[in-house]
């Protein structure tokens, strides 16, 4: 019986430094491999009166579980579930006089329910609260421009990257290609920007155009290792989704040519490695909501895996115990 008890005490001071972090977790994937995934749903999104339609942004809200989108005419956005079910809308009262064509093409969420939405041509920024059913005028809210006007080839796309206090990476489409990374500081009546190229982009990726960009920080299984600063590149002439590292070279890449017809112009990507892809609406009645999934699940933390295995143990014997 001593040594029983002694088992268990040891199974359940292992448990304990598992949980405060005295042993190692599995070692940080070096990439999250494209080739390993695969087109796991497509989803109509509703068209809510415009508010749905030619879908040009996507971003995921990891403190609500769910995604955010915004079309290309500006209304407003919309939220929706992981399966593409509309939760709520917030609409745009209006927009800066500059903005001819309110061109939404850039969104990100920054956590605790701000969202920044970008203007592509003006390469402006807006950052505003969301509240389900409200409406904000984008005129009077916190902004920073990082570009001049670049008319209809300008900024497709931002991602926040939450680690060291928040920074912010933007891709440009084309004449030229342009990927910048740095900080944004909004301020009433604009704030500061201090964006740099990566690399030249045009030179390096091969991509026909850019059209959005996701930040792989959130990623759990790329935590703490140097696949945490990948980004995943969205090119819609190109029709392929790339994860590079942040001198541009190319690490894996997915074809979207056998995906859909529609014009694929948003990336998000989740905690657990899945996917978003959102399509306009190209002659059809919705905008979709596209999802890539693992072929295989993310491993499990040695860690905690460890932990689980001896906690069960430590049950199996209190059970084993009290029918005695």
């Amino acid at each position: 019986m001593k040594s029983k008890l002694n088992l268990l005490a040891a199974l359940a001071a292992a448990s304990m430094l598992l949980l405060a972090g005295g042993q190692a977790a599995a070692a940080p994937a070096a990439s999250l491999n494209l080739a390993n995934y695969k087109v796991g749903a497509n989803h109509a999104i509703d068209a809510l009166g415009g508010l749905g339609l030619e879908a040009s942004a996507v971003t995921y809200a990891r403190d609500r579980g769910s995604l955010f989108v915004v079309g290309d005419e500006g209304l407003g956005v919309v939220e929706l579930s992981l399966s593409g079910k509309t939760l709520s809308t917030m609409r745009f009262s209006g927009w800066p006089e500059a903005s001819k064509n309110h061109d939404a093409e850039g969104l990100a969420y920054l956590g605790n329910g701000q969202l920044v939405v970008v203007e592509e041509r003006l390469q402006d920024a807006y950052r505003f609260g969301y509240t389900a059913g409200g409406s904000v005028n984008l005129a009077n809210a916190p902004s920073v421009s990082f570009g001049g006007n670049a008319g209809n080839l300008g900024t497709e796309g931002i991602a926040y990257d939450p680690r060291n206090g928040g920074s912010f990476v933007t891709v440009k489409q084309d004449n030229p290609q342009a990927l910048l990374a740095g900080g944004l500081s909004f301020a009433a009546g604009g704030g500061i920007s201090s964006m740099l190229p990566l690399f030249d982009a045009d030179a390096k990726l091969g991509l026909a155009s850019l059209s959005d960009v996701a930040t792989l920080a959130g990623v759990d299984a790329l935590a703490g290792g140097a696949a945490a600063d990948h980004l995943l590149v969205l090119s819609l002439d190109s029709r392929r989704l790339v994860e590079i590292d942040r001198r541009g070279n190319t690490l894996s890449s997915f074809d979207l040519s056998g995906v859909t017809n529609q014009a694929i112009e948003g990336v998000t990507i989740d905690e657990k490695g899945v996917i978003y892809l959102v399509a306009e609406d190209s002659g059809t009645p919705n905008s979709r909501l596209i999802v890539l999934n693992p072929t295989a699940p993310v491993p499990e933390p040695a860690s905690v895996a460890l932990m689980l295995a001896g906690l069960g143990l430590l049950g199996w014997r209190a059970r084993r115990s009290a029918r005695r």
